[in-house]
């Protein structure tokens, strides 16, 4: 009896513990929310207060709720009735989601202070690239300053800068020196190869293949990750977009997306309809950094468990 007792406090302490993450969750996202809609417009995040996106109308704060007050308001503005963007309540309800699944995988440790403060800014810039294709230097130059700090408190799982350190130098490092090092040699390996594909692409084609900010976002993930998750963020992140990329043209083309453009191009002698077709939906522009932070939240949920036992030298 006392053994039931006991766990059964346990369950419902437990079960405490995740309502209030998932509550914690829901209130950051609104706060992410106001991040992500008014960064590109370089407006402050901090005033005015919250207001209908259509008439500016300010919010009372009974109809601020994060989630549930989209539901009851049925997702009209209660001042001009005019529709309220799903992304509000669904940017929240992840976040809550994201903030529980960061409990249950790291407890209250630093190791949890850390990833929920990653997970925050992943949520900028995968929305904001989303809906505008921008990805902000006010986030990610500080989210990269943040990773440098955050790991050397909180090291990486990677064992790189140890390896690296115990061959060319003979000399370990202590631990926050260590989870420094894992952070700038992430932040490089990151940003450098997306850098130079991009140098590349404009050297061969003469244009603009891919922002600079899709670096700075992946130096900023890499500052995080470490090098070992730097890496997988990129393939995951690459095979994402990849496929997504593929779907989407496929399915433009399919569609007759484009049809009438191509019809008078055709008639103009520019070519045949068809493969004006498929040249237009070609060029649709798909936002790397929404797939390279959907690939770090994936790294951070599967391969953080993962840790490299460097042994008592750093003990």
């Amino acid at each position: 009896m006392w053994e039931s007792t006991k766990y059964g406090r346990t369950a419902a302490g437990h079960t405490v513990i995740i309502i209030f993450f998932f509550l914690f969750g829901i209130v950051i996202g609104s706060f992410l929310n106001v991040c992500i809609t008014r960064i590109p417009e370089d407006l402050s995040i901090v005033s005015p207060g919250s207001r209908c996106p259509r008439c500016l109308a300010p919010i009372k704060a009974y109809d601020n709720v994060p989630v549930f007050a989209w539901l009851w308001l049925r997702g009209k503005c209660r001042n001009c009735a005019l529709p309220i963007s799903p992304m509000y309540p669904l940017v929240e309800l992840l976040t809550g989601l994201l903030f529980v699944a960061c409990n249950l995988e790291f407890g209250i440790t630093q190791a949890a202070v850390k990833w929920l403060f990653f997970l925050c800014l992943i949520m900028i810039l995968t929305v904001t690239d989303l809906r505008v294709r921008l990805l902000p230097d006010v986030v990610t130059w500080p989210g990269l300053a943040a990773g440098l700090v955050f790991s050397s408190v909180v090291q990486p799982n990677d064992g790189t800068a140890f390896f690296l350190c115990l061959k060319l130098f003979h000399w370990v490092p202590p631990a926050w020196l260590m989870g420094l090092l894992e952070g700038i040699l992430g932040a490089a390996f990151g940003s450098l190869p997306l850098w130079g594909f991009a140098a590349l692409y404009k050297l061969v084609r003469g244009r603009e293949g891919m922002g600079l900010g899709d670096v700075k976002m992946m130096a900023m993930v890499g500052a995080f990750l470490g090098v070992r998750g730097a890496f997988f963020t990129l393939l995951f992140g690459a095979l994402l977009g990849s496929f997504i990329g593929l779907l989407v043209i496929a399915t433009m083309y399919l569609t007759g997306t484009g049809r009438q453009l191509a019809v008078r191009a055709s008639r103009r002698g520019l070519g045949e309809v068809n493969r004006i077709r498929w040249f237009i939906a070609s060029q649709y522009h798909l936002p790397l950094g929404t797939f390279l932070g959907i690939a770090a939240l994936i790294v951070v949920f599967v391969f953080s468990s993962y840790s490299i036992d460097l042994g008592p030298r750093l003990r």
